[in-house]
């Protein structure tokens, strides 16, 4: 059971923004908790793109190599629990959590919360999807796009920004199908836009994604007709992983994303968060990084403050 009640800062996510808080605020001399579910989102992608210095590394591998190094401070640690539940208590917060794989349970107290838990993702109800998934189906563009590019790609979802979402592929491709699985998502001006840069729109719904050896080679419409495509994109429906904090009645906007100013401060003094768990979302791994460090200086600035006034009453 992991009960020091020091803490001064708790990071719930260890993903790259949590781990990248966690780091800063450990050389900043702060006593710092990581609790992290280790079920990353992007648990499936074999190779993740674009980051300065670790370009083509493995999602999973970024992360052990993030945990060690915020191990390695004396004044840091972190462990794999699921957290339950996050509540205000005094002039701090109570942190309680559930052991994973092997991980102590929580129990702690501590004067700031940081929430960099991400989203879960909801894929559109295909069968074989997820067979492809991290292979040769990818979720994020700017990530995978120039490893498909000048393929005959399928973009595939059900929300209404796929249309932004397929001009932003043609960049990478002059070969676009955007599926929209019957669902009314694309307008007749955006599939005239489309047109124009040579993506066409496939709206009857798709029975499966096909492949031979685990290699992708199509599409599998509902009456039967295969429409080959080498791989592509898919627009999952993202929702903030943030059941644990509902007691904090932090704001947020119509989807959920925790809303923060600059320095990532929500509605709730104390009470951070960080990376994809704050609007506008998914994002690519350095920018949630980025997005932790931001955060964490802006935590160290605070407890600096907060430390003045006490100060000043004494």
């Amino acid at each position: 059971m992991v009960d020091d009640s020091s803490y001064e800062v708790v990071v719930i996510g260890g993903g790259p923004a949590g781990l990248s808080a966690a780091l800063n605020l450990a050389r900043a001399r702060r006593r710092v908790l990581v609790v992290d579910g280790n079920r990353p989102r992007h648990a499936a992608t074999l190779l993740a793109h674009g980051f300065l210095t670790r370009d083509g590394i493995s999602p999973l591998e970024l992360r052990r190599m993030g945990r060690e190094e915020v191990d390695a401070y004396e004044n840091a640690s972190v462990v794999f629990a699921q957290v339950g539940a996050v509540s205000v208590e005094g002039d701090g917060f109570r942190v309680t959590a559930r052991g994973v794989r092997g991980g102590a349970d929580v129990d702690v107290r501590t004067d700031t919360v940081l929430i960099a838990t991400g989203v879960t993702e909801t894929m559109p109800a295909i069968p074989s999807l997820r067979a492809f998934y991290g292979t040769q189906l990818h979720s994020c563009i700017e990530c995978d796009g120039y490893e498909s590019a000048g393929k005959p790609l399928a973009l595939i979802g059900e929300t209404s920004d796929l249309a932004e979402r397929a001009l932003l592929l043609t960049q990478w491709t002059d070969d676009l199908l955007v599926f929209t699985n019957g669902a009314d998502v694309v307008e007749a001006a955006e599939e005239g836009a489309l047109a124009r840069l040579g993506a066409r729109v496939e709206r009857r719904r798709i029975e499966d994604v096909v492949g031979e050896k685990g290699v992708m080679t199509g599409i599998r419409m509902d009456d039967g007709t295969i429409i080959a495509r080498a791989g592509g994109f898919l627009r999952p429906v993202w929702s903030p992983a943030l059941a644990f904090a509902e007691d904090l009645d932090l704001d947020s906007d119509s989807e959920g994303y925790l809303l923060t100013d600059a320095h990532g401060r929500t509605s709730l003094p104390g009470v951070y968060a960080a990376g994809e768990t704050t609007a506008p979302g998914p994002q690519q791994l350095i920018v949630a990084a980025g997005s932790g460090a931001v955060v964490a200086a802006a935590v160290n600035r605070d407890l600096i403050g907060l430390a003045l006034e006490d100060a000043a009453v004494l």
